[in-house]
């Protein structure tokens, strides 16, 4: 059983950045992918970024392009979502998910979820 930590989340002014963590434990973290996906207030669930198993391609939103990276560290068990140039529509709650052994898309059958991360952008 796989058990995802987020961290990182936090207030942060219109143009900042944050950078999210996902921990995880409890499973060979090298064989999930990871998406990021994000919940704002009184909307739905959305996707925001995935990278794939082997760590070889990533996903994003189009949203998010050229603003939020991607990345994994399998030494440490952690994915990490880096976020540039946030604007108020950013705010949301963070989540971070596994897929074993997937491709890291929006469809991906993401079974693993940690418990959110807040972010708030001030404008």
């Amino acid at each position: 059983q796989v058990q995802l930590v987020e961290s990182g989340g936090g207030l942060v002014q219109a143009g900042g950045s944050l950078r999210l963590s996902c921990a995880a434990s409890g499973g060979t973290f090298s064989r999930y992918a990871m998406g990021w996906f994000r919940q704002a207030a009184g909307k739905e669930r959305e996707f925001v970024a995935g990278i794939n198993w082997s760590g070889g391609s990533t996903y994003y939103a189009d949203f998010v392009k050229g603003r939020f990276t991607i990345s994994r560290d399998n030494a440490k068990n952690t994915r990490y979502l880096q976020m540039n140039s946030l604007n108020p529509e950013d705010t949301a709650v963070y989540y971070c998910a596994a897929d074993l052994w997937g491709r890291g898309t929006p469809a991906g059958d993401y079974k693993y979820w940690g418990q959110g991360t807040q972010v708030t952008v001030s404008s």
